[in-house]
């Protein structure tokens, strides 16, 4: 695994600490510029989660990073409090379990499912 620039680090840091549900993605929350990116913020918005987007097309540092970051390979990353959650077939099936629901629960994020 490549390391990552502290100054990189420190703004995928600040990115995740910014609010209690972060994704990083490929658009925008209202306008997902991927399937995968869409889906996952499909979930979200059903399960009426406030959450913060990160374009990760705007910035080839942060795309580029967040993988190496946390350790995976694709785009969309969801992570919750601080913690990396999963992509999209793992929020997919989380969502499908009941186990979404739950984490959120536990983890005090606000959910009012649409």
């Amino acid at each position: 695994m490549s390391t990552l620039e502290p100054a990189i680090t420190e703004r995928i840091q600040s990115e995740i600490n910014s609010q209690d549900v972060v994704l990083f993605m490929k658009g925008t929350p209202v306008f997902p510029q991927c399937g995968f990116s869409a889906a996952v913020v499909g979930v979200l918005s059903h399960l009426g989660v406030q959450f913060r987007g990160v374009n990760v097309l705007e910035d080839n540092d942060i795309r580029e990073g967040i993988k190496t970051f946390s350790d995976w390979p694709t785009i969309p990353q969801l992570y919750v409090k601080g913690e990396f959650m999963g992509g999209c077939d793992i929020i997919r099936e989380m969502y499908e379990t009941g186990e979404l629901m739950e984490m959120f629960n536990t983890h005090g994020v606000d959910v009012s499912p649409q």
